[in-house]
Order: C-alpha cells, then sequence, then structure tokens
C-alpha cells in the first residue's frame, strides 16, 4: 500500500471509492456503493487489515453502516447499527461521524439527534456512550440549519473531542466516561450571550498527531455586521486552541469571511490548515505563528514554502472558486480541491496518503 492513494467520498448518491498511484496523475473511480441512499461520513480505516467504512442514511428504511474488506471493490451492511432505545425517546435520522476506537475492532460514531454510539466488533454491535449522550445539556441542545448533528470526534489517547451543532465543543479527558463543554472563546452571534457555556455551532474541528495540543475549529461566523443586541460579533468564525481544547481564540483576521463549514490540516504539517470561507476562497493558515494574518496572493497550481509563513495564502487553481493556506512549507503536492456541479452533495471527503505506513485525514461539508 505504499504506493497507493486512496479517497473516499460520500454523496447523496452514495460512497465513492478513487484509487490512484502515488503520483496522483489519475485516478480509478468505483461506485456508487449504497446506490441512492445519502452517505454523510465515511472512515479509512488502516489498524491491521484496511476496512473502509460509510454511513448509509436512509430516510424511508433507517440507518445502516457499510465496510469494505477488500478496499472499496464492494461493501456490506454490518449487522447493526446504531440506534437509541424505546424508551429513550429519540430516533435516529442520520450518521454523521466514524471514528476509529483504542481497540482492534473499537468504532465511534456521532449521530442525529446528536449522541455519541461506541462498538467494540467493526460495527456489528453498538452501545451508547452515556457521558454525552445523557449530558446535562443534551436536551437543550437545539439543531442548526443542517440538524442537531455530532459531526466531529476527535480521539487522543483518553482524550476526547466532539464537535456538535449546535452544542459547541465537548471533551472527555477520562476515555469517553464523562464529558464537559469547553468552549472558552468560541463565540455564538445568534445568541444574546455572545460567549455561552455551550449551544455554538461548531461546524469543524480537526487536529494534527504530531502536535495534538493544538486544535483548529471552523465555527458559525459571519456576525461583523451584526446589528443586533450586543452589536457587531467578528472573527469568531475560525479558531485556535493551544491547550487541548480547554480554551480558544480567534485565527480569522485577514479572512474575507470567517463563516465556511469545512478546514482541514495538511496530513504531514500541523502548521498547515485549510479552509474554505463563504466568499468561496480557500485559504491556509500559518500555524506556527501566533496571531499571524491571511495573505492574499501565491496563485500556484499547489502550495509552496515560497509564501510567507506568517500569513494566510490565497490558493485559487482547481478549487471550487479559490482556497486559503497558512504556511504551505513542505506542502508538495497536497490534494487539490476538486468542483462539484452541486457542492452540497458532497457530503464528505476523506484522503489518505501512504507515509509511513498510512496517513491518512478527513474533512466534511455539512451542505
Amino acid at each position: 500500500m505504499a504506493d497507493r492513494v486512496m479517497l473516499t467520498v460520500g454523496t447523496r448518491k452514495g460512497v465513492f471509492v478513487a484509487d490512484a498511484a502515488k503520483s496522483r496523475s489519475s485516478f480509478k473511480l468505483r461506485g456508487p456503493f449504497g446506490l441512492g441512499v445519502p452517505v454523510y461520513t465515511t472512515l479509512i480505516d488502516t489498524r491491521g487489515t484496511p476496512r473502509l467504512y460509510a454511513s448509509s442514511c436512509n430516510p424511508f428504511f433507517g440507518m445502516k453502516v457499510l465496510v469494505s474488506t477488500d478496499l472499496g471493490k464492494s461493501f456490506k451492511e454490518t449487522k447493526s447499527a446504531p440506534a437509541f432505545s424505546k424508551a429513550d425517546g429519540r430516533t435516529l435520522a442520520n450518521i454523521w461521524s466514524l471514528e476509529a476506537g483504542g481497540g482492534k475492532r473499537e468504532l465511534w460514531c456521532g449521530v442525529e439527534p446528536a449522541a455519541l454510539f461506541r462498538s467494540h466488533d467493526g460495527g456489528d454491535s453498538w452501545e451508547m456512550v452515556p457521558g454525552i449522550s445523557n449530558h446535562e445539556h443534551s436536551r437543550k441542545w437545539q439543531p442548526g440549519a443542517g440538524g442537531l448533528c455530532m459531526h466531529t470526534i476527535i480521539r487522543d489517547g483518553n482524550r476526547i473531542h466532539l464537535g456538535i451543532s449546535t452544542g459547541g465543543h465537548y471533551l472527555s479527558e477520562d476515555g469517553g466516561d464523562t464529558f464537559r463543554a469547553s468552549n472558552s472563546g468560541v463565540g455564538a452571534g445568534f445568541n444574546p450571550d455572545p460567549y455561552p457555556e455551550f449551544g455554538q455551532c461548531v461546524h469543524k474541528i480537526v487536529r494534527h498527531d504530531a502536535a495534538p495540543g493544538r486544535l483548529y475549529m471552523q465555527n458559525h461566523g459571519g456576525w461583523a455586521e451584526w446589528t443586533g443586541p450586543g452589536g457587531p460579533r467578528p472573527d469568531i468564525g475560525v479558531l485556535r486552541s493551544d491547550d487541548y481544547g480547554r480554551s480558544w481564540r480567534s485565527i480569522a483576521k485577514g479572512l474575507p469571511s470567517d463563516f465556511g463549514f469545512p478546514i482541514l490540516v495538511h496530513p504531514r504539517d500541523p502548521d498547515t490548515v485549510y479552509v474554505m470561507p463563504l466568499e468561496g476562497q480557500t485559504r491556509t493558515c500559518p500555524g506556527g505563528a501566533r496571531g499571524a494574518g491571511w495573505h492574499v496572493g501565491c496563485r500556484r497550481r499547489k502550495p509552496t514554502s515560497r509564501c510567507s509563513a506568517t500569513r494566510w495564502t490565497l490558493i485559487t487553481s482547481r478549487a471550487p472558486r479559490s482556497t486559503l493556506a497558512r504556511r504551505p512549507a513542505n506542502c508538495g503536492s497536497v490534494g487539490r480541491v476538486a468542483r462539484s456541479g452541486n457542492a452540497c452533495s458532497i457530503r464528505c471527503l476523506r484522503f489518505i496518503t501512504s507515509r509511513s505506513p498510512w496517513c491518512s485525514h478527513g474533512a466534511r461539508m455539512a451542505g
């Protein structure tokens, strides 16, 4: 597998799998699998024999988890999918996130309405994680435009980060037994209290294994011209934490807009993070420079280290409209952003590049 690159793409039509040589000069596309059923998330699990997972969210026949054990040549349903008990009163609407757990076959799954499930057998059986699913805040969370979804799960040993829209960022430091809202510095432009304890509309959170204490967040920004109670709330959309998510600060200064959905860390460089603001420009942020601004320039086919390490850089080639990158040092041929005629039909993108022995990263557009 050291010479292969693999992509899994979730769409309204099902899940597609794309294969390429390391050069990525061309991809071989397979699918869709789970034909005609929306796929909100995928997972490339490289523990042992690689497995590909995908959610299959059928509004008529219910939620399923699909698995491939032959690198995407075929998919089948696992023996069961996450589900709420009848006594719980909630009904599963969508599966928004899948993440590999600590055990050999352990999986974590975030759903809508926002709750967390865990499997110890590769998705054949599931149990609800009560520490967050029955949290004292859980019945107070409200759905955003895309639903009440747990879209982000980040594991770092016993530390677990969750992103919920509209709930905020929740942190566990005991392996998931207990969770607490950890939103210091995370704004909510639609809330009378601009910095509430919880209830923020977090869109995505990412981190890099090489810098586990540093996290990046795409929050619901776009409040710079707000004229309601409390006045304008600029620069609350793109944030960074340097203390494992205990507190957050804005790094949005200089962006054409701080509203967006995706955010992505470069798979081999924790100092490079990509966002796609509302104005349709994708930019990268230099993680290494505190308080760094955004730089518009360096219009190249691929980001290079020639750009300033202290500002954001505009990347336009082959992006939906354009793309911003911060400190694109040693980016090489970082995956290009492909345009879709209907961007909202692309539910998720997860790519894998082969570096000792695999390097994977994922991002979702919650359109």
